[in-house]
Parts: C-alpha cells; sequence; structure tokens
C-alpha cells in the first residue's frame, strides 16, 4: 500500500487511529504547558495545541503519515459513513484544540452556516469550551450587554472600551461553556480549554485591546446577534460516563476510569477521544492497541466500536463526536 498527502491506495481495513498534536505560536500564550505537554520546541508562547485538524498527522495504523484531511478525502464513507454530495470535499466534522490564554484573546465572533456558505466556505462555527485547569477569578465573556448595538461597537473600538460592553462569565475547573456562531465572545487568561468546533477557522477579530494585529470589525458585525443561547451547560450523568453537551454540531462525554478498568464506546459515530489525564489503551477489531497518553487525540471513525482501558494511575478522556449523518 502507498501513501501520499494528496492520495491513498491499495485495500486496508481502517480502524481508530491516533493523531499528531501540532503547536501554533499566539501572542496571548504560554511557554509551559505542563501537564498536558512537555519540552515544546518553540521560541514563542505557545496559545493552541491542534488535536485534530486537516493538517493532523496520523501516527498508528496503516495510514501513518498521512494528513487527516487526506486520509477523509480517499475514505470518506469508511470515516465518516457518507461520501460529499455536493463539490466540497470530504471533511472531518469537527476541530478540536487545547487553548493556554496567558493573556486576554481577542473579542471576536463567527458565521452561521448560512453565512459562512456565502462566502463560498463549506459551514461556520459553532463551539464550546470544556475548562479543564482555572485559576481563581478567571473569566470569559460572553455577548454584549442589554441595549448594545453597532454604533456602540464601533465607538468602543476607536475608544479602547470595548470590554465594557461584553458579559463576563466567572469560570471554575469542570465548567462547559457553550459559544453559538453570531455570539460576541473573548477567553480571559488563567485557563485550560479543551475546544470542540466545527471544522472552520473563520474569525473576524472585532477589538484586541490595542495589539497591533488586523481587525476585521465590519465583517464582525455583520454576523454577530445581539442575543444568542451562549452560556454554560449543565451536565447529565449516565451510567459510566458524564453528558457535558449535546448540540446540534458536537456532543461532548466525559469518561473517568479507575486504574486498569475500561469503558466501551460505540461506533454509531465519527468521533474523537482525548486524554486529558492519565493514559491508556484503546483496543477494536479494526486495529492493534493503541496507547494515548494526557494530551493526545484518536480518532475513531463510524462503525468502529472500541474499548478503553486505562493505565495503572487511571485515566480520564473526553469523547467528542458528531451526529451521525442523514
Amino acid at each position: 500500500m502507498t501513501i501520499t498527502d494528496g492520495a491513498i491506495s491499495g485495500a486496508v481495513a481502517i480502524g481508530p487511529f491516533r493523531l499528531r498534536p501540532s503547536f501554533s505560536e499566539r501572542v496571548w500564550g504560554r511557554r509551559d504547558l505542563r501537564p498536558w505537554y512537555g519540552q515544546v520546541t518553540s521560541t514563542a508562547p505557545i496559545g493552541e495545541a491542534w488535536l485534530t485538524g486537516p493538517e493532523a498527522v496520523i501516527e498508528t495504523g496503516p495510514l501513518a503519515g498521512s494528513t487527516l484531511s487526506a486520509a477523509v478525502r480517499r475514505y470518506p464513507r469508511e470515516i465518516l459513513g457518507s461520501t460529499p454530495s455536493g463539490a466540497q470535499p470530504a471533511e472531518f466534522p469537527l476541530l478540536i484544540k487545547l487553548l493556554f490564554p496567558n493573556e486576554k484573546l481577542s473579542v471576536q465572533v463567527h458565521p452561521n452556516d448560512a453565512e459562512a456558505q456565502a462566502l463560498g466556505q463549506p459551514r461556520g462555527k459553532t463551539e464550546c469550551w470544556y475548562v479543564l485547569a482555572c485559576e481563581p477569578g478567571a473569566e470569559v465573556a460572553l455577548g454584549l450587554k442589554q441595549g448594545v448595538g453597532r454604533a456602540e461597537i464601533e465607538r468602543s473600538v476607536s475608544n479602547n472600551s470595548m470590554e465594557e460592553l461584553l458579559e463576563m462569565v466567572p469560570v471554575v475547573e469542570g465548567d462547559m461553556v457553550f459559544v453559538d456562531a453570531g455570539t460576541v465572545h473573548a477567553i480571559g487568561p488563567g485557563v485550560t480549554l479543551l475546544e470542540t468546533q466545527q471544522t472552520s477557522d473563520i474569525t473576524y477579530r472585532m477589538y484586541d485591546y490595542g495589539r497591533p494585529r488586523e481587525l476585521h470589525l465590519q465583517q464582525g458585525l455583520s454576523v454577530m446577534r445581539t442575543g444568542t443561547r451562549a452560556g454554560k451547560i449543565t451536565p447529565v450523568e449516565h451510567p459510566g460516563f458524564t453528558r457535558l453537551i449535546e448540540e446540534q454540531y458536537f456532543t461532548v462525554d466525559r469518561y473517568d476510569l479507575a486504574p486498569e478498568t475500561a469503558a466501551e464506546l460505540p461506533g454509531w459515530s465519527a468521533g474523537c477521544l482525548v486524554a486529558i489525564d492519565g493514559s491508556g489503551i484503546v483496543r477494536s477489531e479494526q486495529a492493534s492497541e493503541i496507547q494515548v497518553d494526557i494530551g493526545q487525540a484518536v480518532v475513531f471513525p463510524l462503525g468502529c466500536p472500541a474499548t478503553v482501558i486505562s493505565g495503572t494511575d487511571g485515566m480520564s478522556f473526553a469523547h467528542c463526536f458528531a451526529p451521525p449523518e442523514e
């Protein structure tokens, strides 16, 4: 079998596979990413660890060395359970990241599906944040205060006072925050977040505290909404796991395993496991055993149920998955 970034040929049984995290430098990021990652070879602060994404490199199994985008384009039915019907190529539906803000992120907003498609993009960007670690007093901005509109925002950007227009929400470890498209939002320092979102990177930066970066104010004003459903989500306990969020584009469950115990993951939807504490082994009929450590992600193709076995110190992981295609 031959694998390249653009094509994959030869018969292959596709089971779960691990992806290599990639790190993005950001002015608001951190230099110390422990306990999630050890030494990262970068002279600049790291703001994001991309766990999935089009250019994520597969580390295990017969597709090792390929990017996630190349694998999904070649095997859409085997990985996603469907083939694309339009002009857009098949794409893994979820973009999952760890965020490490040491300073405030810019105030930004994302378009919804219809707005993105009007620009020739396949989808908009609705997301959620799961708080993995948190310093006392940490906050996020979710939406605009009552009565704030376009004119007030434009004035606030020119006089560096936009923060005063935002609804600030305190967060603690274990909070799940939903951020639907159209919500003006920002993340403050002192948190580590697991972000699950639609696979899209359309971001309109509306305000950046005077930092010399490009703003997209008019684009942001055109897609923002003064009222959204953004906010904290109450978890729901199920036998063996906790449902953190269930929305149109994604569901996120948390599993907490005692040492050397196991959890069964269903195979009815394409998804991803992210180890958020400890380590373990993923077993399935379609793939060899896969070691997964904290900060690593394993993709589960549709139709591939698997068993996750925790290590000697126990393991916690998030299972992030998209609804099956109609």
